[in-house]
């Protein structure tokens, strides 16, 4: 099989630059990221060697890495199918909420020990496609702006589950957290003594999944037709509308996928903390991991796999570099940003050219 086929239509010679354009792109966020910390009076090479030190040095820094890409290959691909539906979909941050109380809620059920793993995705999945699915029918049969519908949800989402997380499904012994979830609802640890969970087998199935789905399945070519010319899709038998819902039901499941995973999985809390601090920012981080790998399923399995290695060498250049944490996100941010804004510009500008 040739790679641009593997590669979903894309040209080598496609290919060849976006490779170069990211590889241009991370050592201009990283040469920028470093004269911020030399301005603020920190060695940057010091932070940096502590950095990959701590990201990928050691097999538990390694671990550390695969479990903050594990949920970021799911939201990543989340955005990714909206946006290959022509939709600026950017609600995978309140659907993880919504699983994750989903998961919580299953958690406080009475149930045969082999039944709570199931119940959790179950709920959890079924709550996160239910909140996508409402800015779906607003965008599909009312033409709402998705933008504003899934921002607006988000925050619906954020407070309705820290609403449930105070009230409702509070731990009586600590009552910063929800219930946690039982042991034989969790999801087994790969390497003792690291965060990495099973979670990060099942994002990795899923990737290649939504690949051959969107790629290769009349579901996904009518998604992507839709997203590359709704007109000509139309004339061609394609039922806008449908597709359009079915994008935002495929990316609510992902989302879902994420949040239940990250209270099941990842230890040590198994609970939804104060604030909902264990969950906020994996949709939008994966926005950025889609937009790093250029919306392609495939590639958002590096893309997450860099962001999470981004994330997990940032408590390296803490604890050994003294970079304080708010110089250290800013160092973060740059990179990512300057990773991701060629991505964005050429879909808004493909997006214009639509018009």
């Amino acid at each position: 099989m040739r790679a641009s086929s593997i590669l979903g239509g894309n040209d080598l010679s496609k290919l060849e630059d976006d490779v170069i354009e990211v590889v241009f792109a991370v050592l201009a966020g990283f040469a920028i990221s470093g004269l911020l910390m030399a301005t603020g009076g920190f060695d940057p090479i010091k932070a940096y060697v502590s950095l990959f030190k701590s990201a990928i040095g050691d097999l538990y820094g390694i671990s550390t890495t695969l479990s903050f890409a594990t949920p970021l290959m799911l939201t990543g691909l989340a955005f990714a199918v909206s946006v290959r539906a022509g939709v600026f979909n950017i609600g995978a941050e309140g659907q993880v909420y919504m699983a994750a109380l989903g998961a919580v809620i299953a958690a406080s059920l009475t149930l045969p020990a082999g039944l709570y793993l199931i119940a959790e995705f179950f709920l959890g999945v079924s709550l996160a496609i239910m909140w996508s699915s409402l800015a779906g029918i607003l965008k599909s049969q009312r033409g709402v702006n998705e933008v504003v519908s899934t921002i607006m949800l988000n925050w619906i989402g954020f407070w309705i589950v820290e609403y449930a997380r105070t009230y409702v499904y509070f731990d009586p012994t600590e009552p910063q957290r929800t219930i946690k979830i039982p042991e034989q609802g969790r999801l087994p640890l790969l390497v003792p003594g690291t965060e990495l969970y099973a979670g990060v087998i099942i994002s990795l199935i899923i990737t290649v999944a939504v690949y051959v789905v969107m790629w290769h399945t009349a579901i996904g070519y009518e998604i992507r037709a839709t997203g590359l010319n709704p007109t000509a899709a139309r004339y061609g038998g394609v039922k806008i509308r449908k597709s359009l819902l079915y994008s935002f039901i495929i990316s609510g499941s992902l989302a879902g996928l994420a949040g239940v995973m990250e209270v099941a999985g990842r230890p040590p809390h198994y609970a939804i903390t104060t604030g909902l601090s264990n969950l906020v920012g994996l949709g939008f981080d994966g926005l950025a991991v889609s937009l790093i790998a250029r919306n392609h399923p495939l590639a958002i399995i590096p893309a997450a796999i860099f962001v999470g290695a981004l994330t997990a060498g940032s408590r390296g250049m803490q604890i050994e570099s003294g970079v304080p944490l708010e110089m250290v996100k800013a160092v973060q941010g740059i990179i990512i940003l300057i990773l991701a804004v060629p991505g964005l510009v050429r879909m808004l500008r493909e997006w214009r050219e639509k018009k």
